[in-house]
């Protein structure tokens, strides 16, 4: 989790201005953090109806019988052919991608490199398709994948263990 340091240099009107900071940098580190449960209000295992209740997603691509429907994080549209998230019918909202701006909360998002994923999670595996994966420190429901191009994360997602939405 990222540390938020203030330094606070005397008065009342600094002790009572303190929690109003504290309550918004909370809010935006949430509002860019991708994990250990979800994304802002979006989070893992969520239904349809939960997550569309939270007014933060919105319907990109229907989802045919039996497979995941893909949705988008309003506040971070993921452009004309990606999704944001795939809310499964069985599991509710299985998978959700990192955007430009968002990184887990160990530091870790689009543009970083296997040397910083492997400090960051020095458990981190390859599976047999050759991405890496990690399980999510602080939810052992959940992993991180990482695809990479060039040495960097070019796709990173948070996903239920039993996520039924892609391979």
């Amino acid at each position: 989790m990222k540390v938020l340091v203030a330094v606070l240099a005397g008065g009342a009107l600094l002790t009572a201005g303190a929690p109003a900071f504290a309550q918004s940098a909370s809010a935006q580190s949430a509002k860019t953090t991708l994990g250990p449960y979800g994304y802002g209000k979006v989070r893992l295992g969520m239904s349809e109806k939960q997550a569309k209740a939270t007014g933060a997603v919105v319907l990109k691509k229907a989802g045919e019988a039996g497979s995941c429907a893909g949705w988008d994080l309003k506040a971070l549209p993921s452009g004309k052919d990606n999704v944001g998230l795939y809310i499964s019918k069985k599991r509710g909202v299985a998978l959700i991608f990192a955007a430009k701006s968002v990184k887990t909360p160990e530091g870790i998002g689009l543009g970083s490199t296997m040397t910083q994923i492997k400090k960051a999670y020095p458990g981190v595996k390859t599976a047999a398709s050759g991405y890496p994966y990690v399980g999510v420190p602080g939810n052992s429901k959940a992993y991180y994948s990482f695809l990479l191009s060039k040495g960097k994360v070019y796709e990173l997602a948070l996903g239920l263990n039993t996520q039924d939405c892609v391979n």
